[in-house]
Parts: structure tokens; sequence; C-alpha cells
């Protein structure tokens, strides 16, 4: 007895020093423990990810990997692979496990070494939000104190929730879900019992145990789990064998970007941060852009395919790099690998490594391709690059352009097949010098639709649609043109289209403006002067309306003054302004005459689909609507302030009658006029665009003093576009070519310039964006009226030939004078007795 009650005694005492220590230890923690209701609204660390607006993924922003997964939608065999070989007794302890704690001590005591670990999913959870995975005796002790917090405050379902969205699963993948696309490219519920076997083992070791790392090691363990949901009667026989016989399939899956805009992407991580901070990144928002995919991709496609074909006609600038010559041993196949890993893609653009030259062909090895044959066909264009003005003699064999060991860049194109579609092919290509920027957006309510920044982000990040600004040649005589018929000018006054030669005496020169090409045909009809681009008309347009009145006048399209000089070379286009602006500038002429703003951001959601902003940009009033001021000829002189708080409707900055004229020119610059049967036909600069067939459509060249810029401007239902290409480089010129012997007709050849340059991009684009679009009927404003004038005087006239044609004008501004059979100079001379009307 007296043993009996000495053994109780001693059990009593160790009894009271264990749970004076635990409780001394609780106290001597509890300072240092975190407040675990935070899990209660708990925020997961989920990459932003950026949708074009018909949702198409764009770009995913992000250290961590992560796709939240709802308890519901967890897959029950997962659930039971983790209870089996992570914490058995999950339903039944209080976040720590005795029974496992004492099996672990026992193997500790009897081996001397931790073989068995003995932490539940609770404690895993703690360690995970709260803790490090440093191994000391102290945070093993708070993690268990944090556990049965844990475990008081949270169910059971929502303490697994936690644990399958929190768990980091190796290559950046935080969470079951994420580590379901990472490996196997499935959502989480798409998984066989195998992969999620495969998932479930591998938090004891995720860096090492994954099937990337080695396969042998994940295999193994992905059968000890089996094994375990096996033994714990969670899986039958046949099952455990189906599963255990099936071999595991993984490689790294990137997040699957399905459109290509990188630099709207960067304009919605930049717009994020500066909204939300650095927390952006990981609040797992997606945000849904003004971006439709369908004309994102024609921009992608219409504005590079154009910056290629002007590089390419401008000739072959030979090799990237040389990695071995003629008279040294060639790379073997592993070498040629390793090289091209070092070498980034650019889009279309390609890295190869030229293996073998023969007379009209190269054998060449294509990164992520290996072998591949180069034709004829894809090497001829290749002339030698001299000066920007300047090329080569046309190539008569590959041995003139290629040479074996040369780093070359290639592109994969569509060639004619006998097959009904289409086949490939991969020509010779090189990255090119000159850049692009080409922008679309919708001119009712200013939404970006689609937008280009550059060749290649890679290459290149600087946007050139919205950073890029540079002088806008004759894009900018559409406003001039505005001011004009503002100022009670009409599409049928005569300006005289001949030299100016006008002394400076500031500079101690004369000032001698010229067309281009130089060729002057005397009084001319403002529409002809607009839509051919005539310089000395615009010049003289602009002393009529007066230049500090047209400088005024040009800040109702949003144009920072500043950026317009104060000199008549502003009729040339001397100023300078960004290509976003000058999509923003044409919508007004496209929408009727209102100010929009462009914005690029439509929506933004947060990780549960729950919508946290949403755009309101001002659009243009249909009908009657409440209006900031309305446009007039005496607007000028209005204080208008264009960022004011006007209620959902987008400001009238022009009248929609002068917005109608100037589209009236602009469909001119595509589609000229007079009837070419009769002898009074005639093009405007913009005539590369009649192939579409639409007569919708309407824009305007802009090129330059020496074709630095080249741009194209213009409309089409629904949307305005603008394509530019130029240098980075503000000193370089886009230069000329000459026709190549080797490549068919129809190539384009000559000074560069808006039209040859910019405009097939352009033109590209609205093919592919106006298919299955119908075609939109005119719709003529109020108080616009239809007469009857001579072609040559601009007068009435009651003729019915080929010497007449109907007008367009401004009721009360339309000619009421008839055109005399015989007509004196007197009616082009200025007041001051000059030979100039204006």
């Amino acid at each position: 007895m007296k043993f009996i009650k000495r053994l109780f005694l001693f059990t009593l005492i160790c009894i009271i020093l264990g749970v004076g220590t635990i409780f001394g230890f609780y106290f001597y923690v509890k300072p240092e423990l975190p407040d675990v209701a935070t899990l209660k609204d708990v925020q997961l660390q989920t990459p932003m990810q950026v949708f074009s607006q018909d949702g198409k993924l764009i770009s995913q922003f992000g250290e961590k990997r992560r796709i939240p997964v709802a308890y519901d939608d967890i897959p029950l065999h997962l659930t039971e692979a983790l209870i089996a070989t992570e914490d058995s007794r999950f339903y039944d302890h209080p976040g720590i496990d005795p029974i496992g704690i004492t099996r672990a001590a026992v193997v500790v005591a009897l081996s001397g070494s931790a073989k068995q670990g003995a932490s539940t999913i609770t404690q895993q959870l703690a360690r995970n939000f709260f803790l490090s995975n440093e191994k000391k005796i102290m945070r093993k002790i708070k993690e268990i104190f944090i556990a049965i917090h844990i475990e008081q405050l949270l169910s059971k379902q929502e303490i697994m929730e936690l644990y399958v969205n929190k768990i980091f699963l190796g290559y950046r993948s935080y969470g079951f879900g994420a580590a379901a696309q990472t490996y196997f490219g499935k959502d989480l519920q798409d998984l066989t019992l195998s992969e999620l076997a495969t998932l479930a083992g591998m938090p004891k070791a995720p860096s090492t145990m994954n099937p990337i790392y080695s396969l042998e090691r994940a295999t193994n363990r992905r059968n000890v789990v089996l094994r375990r949901m096996f033994d714990e009667k969670y899986i039958t026989q046949q099952e455990y064998e189906q599963a255990r016989d099936e071999p595991i399939v993984a490689r790294y899956h990137v997040a699957e970007i399905e459109l290509s805009a990188p630099y709207v992407a960067e304009l919605a991580r930049a717009w994020m941060v500066e909204r939300y901070g650095e927390d952006a990144y990981t609040s797992g928002m997606s945000i849904y852009t003004t971006v439709d995919s369908k004309l994102q991709a024609a921009a992608n496609e219409s504005a590079i395919n154009n910056l290629l074909t002007y590089d390419q006609r401008h000739g072959y600038r030979g090799a990237e790099k040389v990695l071995w010559s003629a008279n040294q041993a060639p790379f073997d196949g592993e070498k040629i690998k390793q090289a091209l890993d070092n070498v980034p893609t650019y889009g279309q653009l390609t890295p190869a490594i030229v293996i073998d030259v023969q007379d009209r062909r190269a054998t060449v090895w294509v990164k992520d391709q290996g072998q591949q044959t180069l034709d004829w066909d894809g090497i001829k264009w290749a002339r030698k690059f001299l000066t920007d003005d300047r090329q080569g003699k046309a190539p008569t064999s590959a041995k003139e352009v290629l040479n074996s060991g040369e780093q070359i860049w290639v592109r994969q194109v569509e060639v004619d097949s006998d097959d009904e579609q289409p086949g490939h092919a991969w020509h010779l290509s090189q990255v090119p010098n000159a850049n692009t920027a080409f922008i679309a957006m919708n001119p009712e309510n200013g939404a970006v639709l689609s937008l280009v920044g550059g060749f290649n982000f890679i290459h290149n990040k600087f946007n050139r649609a919205t950073q890029s600004v540079r002088q806008v040649g004759s894009s900018i005589k559409p406003f001039i043109y505005s001011a004009a018929i503002d100022k009670g000018l009409t599409l049928a006054t005569l300006i005289n289209d001949a030299p100016i030669n006008q002394w400076d005496k500031s500079q101690g020169t004369a000032w001698r403006p010229k067309n281009s090409p130089p060729t002057y045909v005397g009084p001319t009809r403002l529409r002809i002067g607009l839509a051919q681009s005539k310089n000395v008309m615009a010049v003289r347009v602009l002393r009529e309306v007066g230049l500090d009145p047209t400088r005024e006048y040009l800040t109702r399209f949003g144009f920072d003054i500043d950026q317009l000089p104060r000199s008549e070379t502003i009729a040339l286009g001397a100023g300078s302004l960004t290509p976003m602006k000058m999509a923003q500038g044409y919508s007004v002429f496209a929408n009727g005459g209102y100010y929009v703003e462009p914005f690029y951001i439509n929506k933004i959601e947060d990780p549960f689909g729950d919508l946290v902003f949403e755009a309101s940009p001002k659009t243009i009033c249909q009908h009657d609507c409440e209006q900031g001021p309305q446009a007039s000829n005496e607007f000028a002189e209005q204080d208008v302030d264009l960022n004011s708080e006007q209620p959902n409707y987008a400001p009238q900055v022009i009248t929609e009658q002068t917005a109608f004229l100037v589209r009236e020119m602009m469909y001119s610059n595509i589609w000229g006029g007079g009837n070419w049967r009769e002898g009074t036909g005639w093009n405007g600069t913009g005539w590369r665009a009649q192939p579409l067939k639409r007569r919708d459509i309407g824009g305007k060249t802009g090129t330059t003093n020496d074709s630095k810029d080249a741009w194209y401007n213009g409309y089409g239902p629904g949307m305005v576009a603008v394509a530019w290409v130029g240098f980075d480089d503000h000193n370089r010129k886009l230069g000329r070519s000459k026709p190549n012997p080797n490549l068919d007709n129809g190539q384009i050849s000559g000074a560069e310039a808006g039209a040859k340059t910019a405009q097939p991009a352009w033109v590209d684009f609205m093919r592919i964006a106006l298919d299955g679009i119908p075609e939109r009927d005119k719709t003529i404003p109020d108080n616009i009226i239809r007469v009857r004038i001579d072609r040559e005087s601009g007068l009435l006239t009651n003729k019915f030939d080929s010497s007449s044609m109907f007008e367009y004008f401004l009721e009360g501004t339309e000619p009421t004078e008839f055109v005399k059979s015989e007509m004196t100079n007197s009616i082009y001379t200025s007041s001051d007795g000059g030979e100039e009307l204006f």
C-alpha cells in the first residue's frame, strides 16, 4: 500500500508539474502569440490577373500562384488523402494529437532521431500562417498553442479549406488549386485519384517530392498516400491498384495567356498599383480591360506585319551574331540548343542558327522547333541594307545572304498549299530598327479597343501609343480645316494652291512651304485640299482663321497647347502628340463633335467575383440630354472645363454639322471624287483603303518633314483607329526603297510616307475589324443641305454634266451666285491685290 501511495503521489506531482509547466509556457509565450481571429477574415495572397473585356487572359502579376478553392469544391478524395497521410484523427483531436505526439516521442527515444512527425493539419496551418519552419522547441510550443486556439475559433471544414488553399506545393504554387494547374494543367476537380494522391503527398517535401523535380520520389510518395487511403478504407483494392499503376505525367504549366496585349497589361498593372498600392499584386483581383480580343489580335497582326514589311523592303542587315566561322568546328546539337536557350523569342520572331547553306535553300536549327528548312521564297527578299535610302542588289543565291554558324531570326508565315488549309513555311527575318504604335478606340465613350505600344514588349517596354510624343505632320490638318468650317468656310470655298514665298525677318530667310509632291493647280476647293493634303492650302486656311485662334481651337480636342508651336508651321504638322491623343481627337469628328476621354479599365472583381470597381465614362448624348456648354462659332470665347463633373454626358466641343463636314473631307481622302470616265476623277492620299469597298470609312494621312514620322488616322463604324511608324531616334528618317526584282508586283517603293508606311496597317486592321459589320448609311445632320455646284468655281450651276456636282453645306453658307460662262481672275484675287485668295 505504501508503494501504491507513493506511486500515486509521484504521479500526482508529475501531473501538477506537467500542467504547471504547460501553463507556465503558455503565459510565457502568450505575449508573442498572434491573434488567430484574423483567420476569420484572411486574405489569401492570390495573383492579380488582367483580362480582355470578353474574358481572355492577358497577363498575371504576383510572385505566388494561387487559385482559391471553396470547401464544397474540394474533391473528396483529396480531403481523404490528406487526412489519411497527414492527420488520421483530424476530426477527433482538439488541434494537437496526443497519440501522435506519444508515438513520435517513443520513436525518438528508441532511435535517437525524429523519424516520425507529430504535427496535425491544424498545426501545419498554424505554422504556415504565423510561424517559420525553424526546428526549435519554442517554435513547436507556440505552434501547439496556436493550433488549439484555431480549433476553438474555426470549424474543421474551415480549417481544411484554409489548409488546402495555403500550403506551399513547390514551383511558386500555393494551395492545391494552383498546384493542379502548375503540374497537370487541369482544374483541381478534374484530377484523377492518382494525380490527387501525388499532390497530397507533396506537403512533406514540396521542393523535392514534386513530379517535375523527381518523378521517382513523387511516384514513391504517391504510392504511400494511396496505401494509407486503402488502409483507412477510403478507396477499394481496385481503385488502389489502378491509381498505383497509373504513370505520373506532369510538366510545368505557366498561366495560359490567351491574348497578347502586354502593353495593355502594363497600363492595367500601373493603374492598379497607383490605386491599391503594392498589395494589388497579391489581391487576387481580376481586372477586365476595355480591349476586345478580336480587335486586339487584329491590331497585333496588322501593326507588326506592316512594320516587318517596311523593315524588309529596306534590306537585310545581316546575322545577329556568328557562333562559328568557316574554319572552325561547328556546334553539335546540344551546344546549339544551349546557345538558343539564352536568346529570347520576340513575338513572331524566333532565333535560329544556320547549319548548312546550299544554292537556294538553307538548313537552320530553330529554337524549340529543331531542324528546319528555309526555302528560296523565304530568303530572296534579303538584299543588303546600305542606308535608310539605299539597298544593295537582289541576291541570286542563299549563299550571298547566309553562312553556317550565324544566329539569325526566322518567322513562320502562311503560304499557298495544295490542301484546303493554308500551309506554313519558315522565312528569314530580322528585328526591325523602326518601331510602330497602333490604337483603336470607341468614339462613343473612349473605350480603348486595341493597343499596340511597339514591336515587342520583351524587346522594349516603352509604350509608344501613350508615351511617345511625335510630330503629327498632315494628321493635324482636319483640325485646322474644322476651325475654318466654324469660321464660315465651306467645302466649296476656293483656296489658292500656289507656292508661298514669305520672308522671315527673324530668321533672315524665306519660308517656302511646299506640296508633296511639289505640284500646284491654282484655286482649289477646300474638300480637295484636305483630301489631297495640299500643304500650301493648309497654310492659307490657317491664315484665314488666325494662328492664335487656331491653337486655342485645337485645345477643344484635348490637345496641350504647349505641344502646338506658335508658328504657321503648325499647319504642316509641326505640333507633337501621342497616338492616343490623335485617336482621342479624331473621335470628336467620328462621334458628331463630342469630347471623350480614353479609358482602358472596364471593371475590377475581387477573388470571389464581387464587383469592386466599374468604369463610368462620359458618353455622347444621343437625344435630348442636359448638356454642358454647346459648341458654336463663338466657342473659343467660352470658358469650358473639360474636366468638370458633367453627369454622364461628354461635352460637345464642335457642332454636329462641323463634324459631318470634316468627315466628308476625310471620306474623300480615301474615295476622292469626280468621274474617271469623264475625266474629272481624282484620288485622295488615302486611296489605298479603297479595296475595303466600304463607303462608311474615312481618314487622313500624315507625314512629317524628311519622313521621320508616318501616320494614318481614320474612322469606321463604331471605331477610330490610328497607326504610326517611325524610329525611336527622332533624327532618323524612314527613308526610301526601290523595287526588289526578286519579288512580285505590288511592292511599295519610293519615299516612305503616311500612305505607304502607316496606312497598310490601318487597312489590314479595318479589313478584320469591320468583317461582318454592315455598312452604315450616311446620317445627315439637321441644317445640312446639298447644292449643285460647278466643280471649277464652287459656285451654283444649272448644268447637269461632268462639270457639276452636289456638295454639302451648312444651311446659310451655300453659294448664292451662279457660275458665269466666262470668269475673270478677280475672284481669285485677295483684298490686297496679291495673287493669293487667302
